[in-house]
């Protein structure tokens, strides 16, 4: 089996053990001689690696913008780094048959399997040396993290690959930040429009109410002044057709006044006192049902109104009109003090169709008149 023989001009450094019946480097045996041949490691004299690999455990979760990109930049950086290794030729490693023959077959080590290739296009290649030794050329490592999108679009760079995805994910971080921001932004912001529309039409409800209150009065006032308007009309058009029995006079006693002069204990009517002999006049048109003596009426003329009611002149000293139709303001009587009197005046009383004494002041209102 061929071995790869090192140089004479460049013999390997000894080591400091004897190795008898070994040529050294210059092909003199070694043994008792003290002389030194070459070091092989071998698994006795391999000092064990210790101490842990660590391996820093990734936080959950979007980190800010600042801080993503940072790392992203740092991690970018390192990759570019570890793309320089393409310029580094490959590096042949020499083992003795003897040592190669008891290491374990490479594509059973965990992670380096995937690595290995028996094609000649890729992965590590073994071969033999000239002096019994298997060399073991391994290819480029840069390529190991590149993806099946990363070779279809062309990058060769195992850093540069890995850099462009950090930075890419970096971006997309931002980018998922930035959307979160504007989605909060535009919530906040249609929260904020909602409450000032709720604040307008709050506002305009209670405008529109005030409105409508002050509209309600306004037509409220506007339809007492027509009613008291309507209401002076029809009495000015009532005081057009009534008339008052007397042009001057004095209110003496009022109706429903208590005392031991009147039979029944309160005066039926109202009393007017005036001079005697001044004309009585009819306050409404009508018909002339009665007139003559009337006992404590002394003498008295009764006139009937077109709706049943009658006017009662008492105590008269004369009777110009004892019968038939009058109109408002016709001269009917005479003030007299005849009957049960203390003095002249004209005693008027209204009885409704029924016969019941009613208040004359307050009947003679609702015509338009004024006692």
């Amino acid at each position: 089996m061929a071995s790869n023989r090192p140089a004479p001009e460049a013999p390997l450094p000894s080591y400091g053990y004897e190795v008898p019946n070994v040529p050294n480097a210059a092909g003199i045996p070694g043994g008792a001689e003290g002389t030194w041949g070459e070091w092989n490691p071998t698994e006795k004299s391999i000092r064990p690696v210790r101490g842990r690999h660590r391996v820093a455990k990734q936080r959950g979760g979007i980190g800010r913008s600042s801080t993503v990109l940072g790392v992203g930049v740092i991690a970018a950086v390192g990759a570019g780094g570890i793309a320089t290794a393409q310029d580094k030729p490959a590096v042949s490693i020499s083992l003795p048959d003897a040592i190669a023959d008891s290491l374990p077959d490479a594509k059973s080590l965990p992670g380096i399997g995937s690595l290995v290739s028996d094609d000649s296009g890729s992965g590590v290649q073994a071969g033999t040396g000239t002096a019994g030794e298997t060399i073991l050329a391994a290819a480029p490592l840069t390529t190991a993290g590149i993806t099946t999108a990363d070779a279809q679009q062309g990058t060769t760079d195992a850093g540069e690959a890995l850099r462009a995805r950090i930075l890419q994910q970096a971006e997309q971080q931002q980018d998922a930040a930035d959307a979160e921001a504007k989605v909060a932004a535009e919530a906040k912001a249609a929260e904020q429009a909602a409450a000032e529309a709720a604040e307008q039409q709050s506002a305009a409800e209670a405008k529109a109410e005030e409105e409508k209150r002050k509209a309600e009065e306004e037509k409220r006032q506007a339809e007492e002044e027509a009613a008291r308007k309507a209401e002076q009309e029809r009495l000015a058009k009532l005081a057009a057709s009534y008339s008052l029995p007397l042009s001057s006079y004095t209110l003496t006693s009022t109706y429903g006044q208590s005392g031991s002069m009147w039979s029944s204990g309160q005066h039926t009517g109202l009393d007017f006192a005036a001079p005697k002999g001044t004309p009585l006049k009819a306050v409404h048109g009508g018909t002339i049902t009665s007139a003559g003596w009337s006992g404590a009426y002394g003498y008295r003329i009764v006139l009937e109104l077109p709706d049943g009611t009658e006017i009662w002149y008492c105590h008269l000293s004369s009777m110009t009109v004892t019968s038939g139709e009058v109109g408002a303001g016709d001269v009917i009587g005479r003030v007299g003090a005849t009957g049960n009197v203390t003095g002249d005046h004209l005693h008027l009383e209204v009885r409704t169709p029924g016969g019941s004494a009613i208040d004359p002041a307050a009947w003679l209102r609702d015509k338009g008149l004024t006692v």
